[in-house]
């Protein structure tokens, strides 16, 4: 399936967050890219707020346009508030799992381990990136991937929790508890303007 293979850092700069990870660009270069990128810009209508903040988004998990509105659709049916349903739908991914799992750098990287048949949900190889996770849900990397480096090296280095999630990173095992909570997904994403663009 087609993904954006495009300057990562120039996506960085368009929404001056570092949304593939730390970069050294936005320190750089703290304006958007381009050649007009440095002249003073016109104030945004309410339209292009709403269509920045769901291309961040988008980005930012890895989703196209066809995945992510077939899971606002998703979010929208389900009882609750539309945006904060959404958040929870894309969190739930199983490649935004290995990721928060500090099983891989990126969620990029995260989804090339899935696709790659090093991920294992509830004792089954899983290698769908977009696998919904549920209550419950054990995923584990493969027995014979751990020996590889860079699991090691990631297990490693990323050390920071979150309270929906169980992680052993001795045994690369890990629980998914259930859906987290809005106030505890540190995405900087303002998910009302996405559900606004939508309901127009």
């Amino acid at each position: 399936m087609a993904r954006y293979r495009g300057p990562k850092q120039k996506v960085a700069r368009r929404f001056k967050e570092p949304i593939y990870g730390p970069s050294k660009a936005l320190e750089r270069k703290p304006y958007p890219p381009g050649q007009h990128g440095q002249r003073r810009r016109r104030r945004e209508s309410e339209y292009a707020q709403q269509l920045k903040e769901k291309q961040k988004a988008k980005y930012t998990y890895g989703l196209l346009e066809k995945q992510f509105r077939n899971l606002f659709d998703k979010a929208a049916s389900k009882r609750g508030i539309t945006g904060e349903n959404l958040l929870k739908f894309l969190e739930s991914r199983l490649d935004n799992t290995v990721f928060r799992m500090g099983f891989a750098r990126t969620r990029r990287q995260a989804r090339q381990f899935v696709t790659h048949g090093h991920i294992i949900v509830n004792e089954r190889l899983s290698d769908r990136p977009s696998h919904e996770m549920r209550a419950d849900d054990i995923v584990e990397v493969r027995p014979k991937s751990r020996r590889l480096e860079v699991f090691r090296e990631n297990a490693e280095r990323n050390r920071r929790t979150f309270p929906w999630l169980e992680v052993d990173r001795q045994d690369m095992k890990g629980k998914f508890t259930g859906l987290p909570e809005r106030q505890d997904i540190p995405e900087n994403i303002r998910e009302q303007l996405i559900v606004e663009l939508y309901s127009k």
